[in-house]
């Protein structure tokens, strides 16, 4: 099996399927989500061909874009691999991880217990905290139609999947809802360091946010 090969296969794949999107769920992500698995696999080991199949393919399809459907992603991953000779081994452990990598609520239980797939979801979740991530939760927003902000819906903490797929908020809820959540909720403490930065962008970005909406010059 050349996996360099199969690798080559599966980007170009993911570039084309995820071409043109302007959710924040586009292949410019998917390229940051791999590069930082590899970043946090160089210091917490793991089979790097499942981390770097399952990092291309987190988001080949996303509950959210598929009708709140769960098991979409591995579905589609399992059809690809297949198709490429994969082994059934790693095809489910890369369908697992692609299974479970999203956040699926603020009282909900993380399922990722493999050492590959702590590193992808830490990587995945790396990509929404910081600037970057912030440009990304504006993006999601405004593609399903979230208002930027209302003083008057308050953050909630979802103790379900359900209530989280239903949830009807603003953007900025969401840096409450998920984003500030994740720094301590990140698997690796490669990760965890990293993110430390990125955390406090967020809550500098989120203080001068309130500063403008307040008419403060």
């Amino acid at each position: 099996m050349d996996k360099r090969k199969i690798i080559k296969e599966v980007e170009n794949y993911v570039k084309k399927e995820l071409a043109g999107d302007s959710t924040g769920h586009d292949w410019w992500h998917i390229r940051r989500v791999r590069q930082m698995a590899k970043v946090v696999a160089e210091k917490e080991g793991g089979d790097l061909f499942v981390i770097e199949l399952a990092a291309l393919l987190h988001d080949i399809a996303d509950w959210k874009f598929n009708d709140g459907d769960e098991k979409a992603g591995s579905k589609k991953t399992k059809d690809l691999l297949e198709g490429l000779g994969i082994n059934e081994e790693i095809i489910k452990q890369v369908g697992e991880i692609v299974d479970n990598v999203s956040f699926k609520g603020a009282g909900v239980e993380n399922k990722i217990k493999t050492k590959e797939g702590m590193i992808v979801q830490d990587a995945d979740r790396l990509d929404v905290i910081g600037a970057i991530g912030a440009a990304r939760i504006f993006a999601y927003g405004g593609s399903v139609g979230r208002e930027i902000y209302d003083p008057n819906i308050k953050p909630k903490f979802h103790k379900t999947f359900e209530d989280y797929k239903k949830n009807k908020s603003s953007s900025i809820n969401h840096f409450y809802e998920k984003v500030l959540l994740l720094k301590d909720r990140l698997n690796t403490k490669t990760a965890r360091k990293i993110a430390v930065q990125r955390h406090k962008f967020l809550e500098k970005y989120l203080e001068q946010f309130f500063k403008e909406w307040e008419g403060a010059a």
